[in-house]
């Protein structure tokens, strides 16, 4: 079992917590940012994470561990192979999930959801609504980390998530760090500033 202390000395080792002021996935802003891929790319700590996320999903013994691109590609492979089954992702497309690249389920499919890091949920839930418009059955949604303090709700999904924690968010209207005119860095993208 992979407790929350030994997770939180993972990602301190790992340089994962960055601060600065980041344009978030969701739109929203923060001083804060949890890089999952900085610990992701060292295959053997994902291996270690992935298979707390396969432990806790066993029973459910899910068919298909899928997750939105980018952050849930590493997690979703690990995750599947700790549970021998398989791995796939979605791809954004004018705003919207969708399977590519031959993906496809079935209403047989019992499927998980795992994401790096949730803040909002959005692309989870996004992901989990399009796996139910396939007539595949979501057995439940993973985190690494939940960003949100635990305020990000999946109803009538079971949701489990390694590490929650909690940054304050701002949406970019009335966001300090763009009052201060600090650059803003979009995690995951080429760096450039933004005003």
């Amino acid at each position: 079992m992979l407790k929350k202390d030994k997770l939180l000395a993972i990602f301190r080792k790992s340089h994962a917590l960055q601060r600065g002021h980041f344009e978030l996935s969701s739109g929203l802003h923060s001083g804060h940012y949890f890089q999952c891929a900085q610990v992701l790319q060292d295959p053997r700590l994902a291996s270690q994470i992935c298979a707390e996320i396969a432990r806790r999903f066993k029973k459910s013994k899910p068919t298909v561990i899928i997750g939105p691109a980018v952050g849930g590609t590493i997690v979703a492979y690990e995750t599947a192979r700790h549970m021998k089954t398989r791995a796939m992702y979605t791809e954004r497309v004018d705003s919207e999930m969708q399977l590519r690249r031959g993906f496809v389920l079935t209403k047989q499919d019992r499927v998980l959801v795992v994401e790096d890091a949730i803040t909002t949920g959005e692309s989870a839930r996004k992901v989990a609504d399009l796996v139910e418009a396939l007539s595949a059955k979501v057995i439940g949604v993973a985190a690494i980390v939940d960003r949100s303090g635990g305020k990000v709700k999946f109803p009538g999904r079971r949701y489990e998530r390694l590490l929650t924690i909690s940054f304050e968010t701002f949406h970019p209207n009335d966001c300090p760090l763009c009052s201060e005119q600090i650059p803003v860095t979009r995690p995951g993208r080429p760096k450039r500033n933004m005003v």
